[in-house]
């Protein structure tokens, strides 16, 4: 056979990528190494040289197959894995790319970067030892990537005797453990990798077993369906102009097909057009899938540049700025809170900050513990928002576009991987108000030269914000300026923020996504602080559908001046009294994350005053208002 011709057919042959996985000294390594050697894929020169090293280590004469991934002189010194190692080999039935992953809890980050992107999952357990901690936690990070296939080797079958019943009780064992996580498929093999039992070729030594090999089944195990080859996600990479001529989008079809002739759309632009050719080095394409790198050309000149995506107009992915992760931390530095960070997600780069960890996961009991922030090798759920909208899908539909990692910008560190999931709408996510961090220290908060208790005696009043919060259509706004009206004429200086002319003015340029309701929200929330910092009652009128934006608000008004007004009132007497037509909007989905039909309101757990305003008038409103701040020495209850 020509050289020429073994080359075209070793690149038809089908690509595997796999991870092994397992306790300290199960064996992963020499494994490997016998999968190598028995296979033919081990050049003279490597294997003489693992030969001299075999013997410098020991006056034996047989082999140590372990050197043969464990590449790091502190790992030969050591004795275990401390990176991950890559290999690469051939058979006649496939091409593989194999990750040999660290078995000490301390490089689980290690672990998960090996499995990200494997197809299959070996994960090792002593035959002596049984299921440990260790075999646990690998397992729950492999069901966390996605990873379909997973490979049970109950490895040193040898030192047990080769005893049936001590692979039955592992097996029976990790079958009650892997009953909670989501494996498609999980296949368990005896082997013993020192000796090649079950490793290449079946053996003799285990009549009992009657499967595959483990060679056999990574030949075998069906992989087509694991490529999403249904949703078309091309993220741009660059823009190729060599000429007036030309103009190809380049970049890697991360899932879906890609024809020539498609109709396209252009994401963020939504712009439609159809696909003009696909480009390659050898020449033009009529399609395009996974994991193929190409130049698509379009019938109609768009503004497209890197981290932009094409789709079908039929089938886009989310474009959100505020989502849910779980997320494996990987930097010795451990999460900050009030640090931004980076998120690179396909080939985007974007600013991102960290709203909420929601729960750490003890991945040996599967059990959720305390939220904190991450620390290295630590999992957990957690919410972010984006400075601009991600072109996303959940990590379990599709993991090209599910998966993203974030990089410290100071350290230029990978900080995190993580996983998107979609277990809530992003309008009901956790957020915190975008500006809450710390001010930087080389600004000074300037104070008044007129003291608060001068201002109180001036206007007789002490200064308050009353937030009042309910379903559009509750009244709130109503109430408001009824209150404005009465408190003036009775004396006092304040003043109304509402929604509507809140949004026509300074905030205008904000959208209605979480991140611009939250900053909405955290102005107003500003501009009542100042006002009150003047002695000015502030009125708000906002749906503010958030427990946790309210109460923020409160904490930059202070808790102590601001009262929360429930405008108390059922979704469906809000729609009859609806003239704006929003609700119906909200009905046939034109509104999204509209709070009452297809978006959560937390009614306040303890509102300072509740009014029931299905029941009452505007006018008792304002009076029971009126009177509770009375009560709380606002304002004097002879005016």
């Amino acid at each position: 056979m020509s050289i020429e011709r073994f080359i075209e057919e070793n690149q038809r042959k089908e690509l595997l990528r796999f991870s092994t996985a397992g306790s300290i000294d199960d064996g992963k390594s020499t494994l490997i190494g016998r999968l190598l050697h028995d296979s033919k894929n081990v050049c003279e020169d490597q294997l003489l040289a693992v030969k001299r090293v075999s013997r410098e280590k020991s006056s034996a004469e047989k082999l140590d197959l372990a050197l043969l991934t464990d590449g790091l002189k502190a790992e030969r010194e050591q004795g275990i894995t401390i990176d991950v190692a890559y290999r690469y080999f051939a058979t006649p039935a496939r091409k593989f790319i194999i990750a040999d992953t660290p078995g000490h809890e301390q490089y689980t980050r290690n672990m998960a970067t090996g499995a990200s992107t494997a197809n299959l999952s070996i994960v090792l357990v002593d035959a002596r030892n049984g299921v440990l901690t260790q075999t646990r936690r690998h397992a729950f990070i492999a069901a966390l990537l996605g990873v379909p296939h997973l490979v049970v080797a109950v490895n040193k079958m040898d030192l047990a005797g080769y005893s049936e019943a001590a692979f039955a009780r592992i097996r029976s064992d990790f079958t009650d453990f892997a009953a909670k996580l989501s494996i498609p498929d999980i296949r368990f093999i005896p082997i013993s990798a020192l000796n090649g039992d079950n490793v290449v070729s079946r053996s003799r030594n285990m009549p009992w077993y009657r499967g595959e090999s483990l060679l056999e089944i990574l030949e075998n195990v069906y992989i087509a369906s694991d490529h999403n080859l249904i949703d078309l996600r091309f993220p741009v990479q660059f823009v190729l102009r060599p000429d007036q001529r030309f103009r190809g989008y380049c970049g890697q079809v991360a899932s879906g097909v890609i024809r020539k002739g498609d109709e396209i759309m252009a994401l963020p632009s939504r712009k439609v057009t159809r696909v003009k050719s696909i480009v390659t080095f050898d020449g033009d394409l009529e399609c395009a899938f996974p994991p193929m790198s190409v130049a698509v050309t379009l019938e109609d000149e768009l503004d497209i540049s890197r981290g932009d995506m094409l789709a079908h107009p039929h089938n886009v992915p989310s474009a959100e700025k505020h989502f849910e992760a779980m997320v494996v931390w990987m930097d010795e530095e451990a999460m900050d809170l009030n640090k931004p960070y980076f998120i690179k997600h396909t080939t985007k780069l974007a600013r991102l900050r960290v709203d909420e960890v929601r729960y750490r996961m003890n991945v040996d009991s599967l059990a959720r513990i305390a939220p904190a922030p991450l620390a290295l090798n630590e999992i957990g759920r957690v919410v972010f928002t984006a400075t601009s909208p991600l072109f996303i899908d959940t990590y379990g539909k599709n993991r090209a576009t599910g998966g993203f990692i974030l990089i410290d910008p100071a350290s230029n560190h990978t900080a995190a991987a993580g996983i998107v999931i979609d277990r809530e709408p992003p309008d009901s996510l956790p957020s915190r108000i975008a500006g809450m961090e710390p001010v930087v220290a080389s600004l000074v908060h300037h104070q008044s030269l007129i003291r608060q208790r001068e201002r109180i005696e001036r206007w007789r009043q002490k200064p308050a914000t009353i937030w009042i919060t309910g379903l559009v259509g509750a009244g709130k706004t109503k109430i408001a300026y009824a209150l404005e009206k009465k408190l003036f004429d009775l004396g006092a200086v304040c003043m109304v923020l509402d929604g509507e002319n809140v949004r026509l003015g300074i905030n205008r340029e904000l959208d209605f996504s979480a991140e611009g309701r939250g900053e909405n929200i955290r102005r107003v929330a500003e501009i009542a602080r100042l006002a009150n910092e003047s002695g000015i009652m502030t009125i708000c009128a906002f749906v503010s559908p958030s427990a946790a934006i309210r109460a923020q608000a409160a904490e930059i008004v202070g808790s102590a001046r601001f009262f929360e007004v429930f405008a108390g009132a059922s979704a469906e007497w809000c729609e009859k009294r609806d003239k704006t037509g929003l609700y119906a909007k909200a009905r046939r989905g034109e509104i999204k994350n509209f709070a009452g039909v297809n978006a959560p309101y937390d009614i306040p757990a303890s509102p300072a005053i509740a009014l029931p305003v299905e029941e009452i008038s505007t006018a008792e409103a304002v009076n029971r208002i009126l009177t509770f701040l009375r009560s709380k020495g606002v304002f004097p209850s002879h005016a």
